[in-house]
């Protein structure tokens, strides 16, 4: 005769079975393990938001052209932005993405960055300086926090 030991009998799977899951529940629901310092990624990025508006409406649809001077390196940057009837003004932010279809970009297809310094701009609508300005990117830093527990 072959005797089968008691944890292996088909009519007791079901405890088996019910007692296994309870074990995982345990084990899932218990305390977490401890929390480690953490290494951040960080960025920061200057950016600079340039716009026109024909106030009025008069102009009806146009083509905006923006164009950013570099005092510090003496590149200029391009983007050209088409406004529809009833788009009166349209404003951009320099640099832009060059993941961006639109980007600010020079003659030579190179995107824009934000390298500190002074700029000058202006925006011409059918060939004239419609408006113009100048701004500063500032240096921008990063700093990082360890956090310990």
């Amino acid at each position: 005769m072959i005797t089968v030991p008691s944890f292996l009998q088909l009519k007791q799977w079901p405890l088996a079975g019910w007692l296994g899951g309870a074990l995982m529940m345990l084990l899932l629901l218990g305390p977490a393990p401890a929390a480690h310092a953490q290494t951040w990624m960080v960025s920061t990025t200057a950016q600079i938001k340039l716009g026109i508006l024909d106030k009025y409406g008069q102009l009806g649809p146009y083509t905006a052209n923006f164009i950013v001077h570099s005092e510090k390196t003496g590149k200029d940057y391009l983007l050209v932005k088409e406004l529809a009837k009833g788009q009166t003004g349209v404003d951009v932010l320099f640099p832009t993405d060059p993941s961006d279809p639109e980007y600010f970009k020079a003659e030579t297809g190179e995107a824009a960055s934000a390298i500190p310094g002074r700029y000058t701009w202006e925006c011409r609508v059918k060939g004239l300086k419609a408006v113009g300005g100048r701004f500063t990117i500032p240096e921008v830093a990063n700093d990082v926090t360890i956090i310990n527990k």
